[in-house]
């Protein structure tokens, strides 16, 4: 056991067999996982010359996306075989990050070696027309590969969610023969249960809205600066599966200093993030606008604003949009961010004053995003609501 932990130390701290402390050798398999962290995280990733031919001899050169070019592409491929799938991911971003290899992601050979995730479908959104036009194509495969993934597993749980929370929020008590509840009545009406009639007397009817209404209208107004690259990607999901439940209307605007309405495109994600360009400056008070428009039924209308509240326009005019459109009834959540990234950077002061309308704002993780979802359309107190699910380094 200690000669084991020996070696987990040596590859944590990494160094040179010779002269790293520990006095642990690694066998072939560890001395393949040493030089791949050592490659990102000791700046020696010209060791991964394609086909090895120079192996052991270092370029001068550390980090920058110019000296590491020529050996991510191999590198990329050896961490995959090394290291399950979740640590690849973390690997690659860190690559990305540590060595800025953005502009490289441009490249084919780049492309069909990385492993698709949202951190990485975020870059490429980034992007934009840097891509080359013989790599579009790619791009979307890896894209669509990561949204199918992710629909899989967001679909059911927000489809549930939503559609038990509008059935519990229309039913009412004289429902039309078309709207009756049927077993919701029957579960009412036990206690009623005459014996000698072997039968149930309903003395209370359950039921729906009038079939075919949509109940709820729900606008997605997303900001699309580049901070928020994760976030924009899983909107667009939730919105498309939104867009599927009959019973609810869904818009999708997304915004930077110009204001996009991408709703025409909400069957269809893919589409969806590649008509975002992440990046640029943020008005939040044109996008809240042009979001007020669209709304024609305020007191059945849900808007979810996610941005970091850093507005780069006027925040007066900001305040008094939100302002307008709480006093209008629409139910106003405000969501630092809509990913699994930590705690979000924010416009503190923007936030207080939200929560001066009643609007609590905080981060929410997408596995929550559902029954977040059930409790607004069931008007539930969020702030308590948040009390309960999200953690403090996460609400404003």
């Amino acid at each position: 056991m200690e000669g084991e932990n020996l070696t987990r130390w040596r590859l944590v701290l990494g160094g040179d067999n010779k002269c790293d402390g520990t006095g642990a050798s690694l066998s072939k398999e560890q001395e393949r996982v040493d030089l791949a962290l050592s490659a990102l995280y000791d700046g020696q990733m010209s060791r991964y010359k394609k086909g090895r031919g120079q192996n052991g001899k270092q370029d001068k050169q550390r980090g920058g996306s110019e000296g590491s070019a020529p050996y991510v592409a191999t590198w990329l491929g050896e961490i995959r075989d090394l290291f399950p799938q979740s640590i690849v991911k973390v690997l690659q971003q860190d690559a990305i990050d540590r060595l800025h290899l953005t502009e490289l992601l441009t490249e084919r050979e780049m492309l069909e070696n990385v492993v698709p995730d949202v951190h990485l479908v975020a870059t490429l959104m980034s992007l934009g027309q840097l891509v080359p036009e013989q790599n579009k194509d790619l791009v979307r495969q890896i894209i669509a590969k990561v949204v199918e993934e992710l629909k899989k597993k967001l679909r059911t749980p927000l489809e549930q969610a939503v559609i038990g929370a509008l059935n519990k929020s229309v039913r009412k008590r004289h429902p039309r023969a078309n709207e009756i509840n049927w077993d919701a009545t029957i579960r009412k009406n036990l206690r009623h249960y005459q014996q000698d009639l072997h039968t149930i007397i309903p003395e209370e009817l359950v039921g729906y809205g009038r079939k075919g209404r949509k109940l709820k209208d729900i606008v997605l107004c997303i900001d699309q600066s580049g901070s928020m690259g994760t976030s924009v990607v899983y909107s667009a999901i939730f919105g498309s599966v939104l867009a599927g439940i009959p019973a609810v209307s869904t818009r999708l605007v997304c915004f930077d200093t110009s204001v996009v309405d991408l709703t025409d495109h909400l069957h269809d994600p893919v589409d969806v993030l590649l008509g975002v360009q992440l990046g640029g400056g943020t008005d939040i008070e044109q996008a809240l606008t042009y979001s007020k428009g669209l709304i024609t039924r305020p007191a059945d209308t849900i808007m979810v604003v996610i941005t970091d509240l850093y507005e780069g326009g006027d925040s007066k005019r900001m305040y008094q949009r939100f302002a307008e459109l709480v006093a209008s009834g629409v139910q106003v959540v405000v969501l630092l961010a809509l990913s699994d990234d930590g705690a979000p950077s924010y416009d503190q002061k923007a936030a207080q004053y939200l929560a001066s309308l009643g609007v609590t704002s905080f981060a929410c993780t997408p596995d929550l995003f559902p029954d977040l979802m059930a409790a607004v359309i069931n008007k539930q107190d969020l702030s308590f609501w948040v009390a309960q699910n999200i953690t403090t380094d996460k609400k404003a």
